[in-house]
């Protein structure tokens, strides 16, 4: 059980100080620092930075698919379950900004670029519960023919300014307007 805490306890740490200073600015000494273990003991759990930086946004990626997953009405009017989809994304990162901010650091650097770009190409599978619900809008014509990728771009982009915004004070995500919102992208993508 100490070597979970342990492993747990580095990732934790190094999400706060990628989070904060940017992947290039943090040395694994930091987080070894950090974390009140020696660097080499870092390496017994991942084989480098690389690896520990991809490890924690898996790690965070897979509990925003299940957040997302739980209640998750897999049928009725698709306006509803995109609602519920956006509502949910929305709530997770307003209520965990560091893992917002780990986020938006990894999808803008090299290792988000990559993995997104293996993504769209096929190469590897995504936790697609986005991508069957817009495949599924798109056959059934609800929403507008454009390509995925432009759906998404009109759904998630504008939910991320507004995290990004309330993170930094400028506007209150309540429930109302965090309604408001995601009934916003859906009028923006449907038919």
């Amino acid at each position: 059980m100490q070597c979970l805490d342990k492993r747990t306890e580095i990732m934790t740490v190094a999400m706060e100080l990628l989070a904060e200073n940017g992947f290039h600015g943090v040395p694994m000494s930091m987080i070894a620092a950090k974390a009140n273990v020696a660097v080499g003991t870092i390496y017994l759990y991942f084989a480098g930075k690389d690896e520990l930086i991809t490890e924690l946004f898996q790690e965070v990626e897979k509990e925003i698919v299940a957040t997302l997953r739980e209640g998750f009405p897999t049928e009725g009017p698709m306006r509803e379950r995109f609602l519920y989809l956006t509502g949910k994304i929305l709530r997770f990162l307003v209520d965990n900004p560091l893992k917002f901010r780990y986020i938006e650091q990894f999808m803008n650097s090299p290792y988000g670029i990559s993995m997104r770009r293996d993504r769209l190409l096929g190469k590897t599978v995504p936790n697609g519960i986005f991508m069957a619900l817009f495949e599924e809008a798109i056959a059934d014509h609800v929403v507008k023919d454009i390509p995925i990728i432009a759906l998404f771009s009109l759904t998630i982009a504008p939910l991320i300014f507004l995290v990004r915004d309330h993170i930094l004070g400028f506007v209150t995500l309540d429930e109302a307007l965090i309604r408001q919102t995601t009934e916003a992208c859906w009028d923006a993508i449907k038919r």
